[in-house]
């Protein structure tokens, strides 16, 4: 069956990387906090879809 969690999760994280790079955003920026927040949160999806 199809993760859409994890799917969503992606797809906002491919969003505002290609956005952050064709701004050239700091890494201090709202929206690469974000993308790290992201990159957790994917990590813990995956280790919790791991464990089942």
């Amino acid at each position: 069956m199809a993760d859409l969690y994890r799917k969503g999760m992606e797809a906002e994280r491919r969003r505002l990387w290609a956005e952050c790079r064709l701004k050239g955003l700091a890494k201090d920026t709202p929206e690469r906090l974000r993308i790290v927040e992201l990159d957790k949160l994917l990590s813990a999806h995956a280790a919790k879809s791991a464990d089942r």
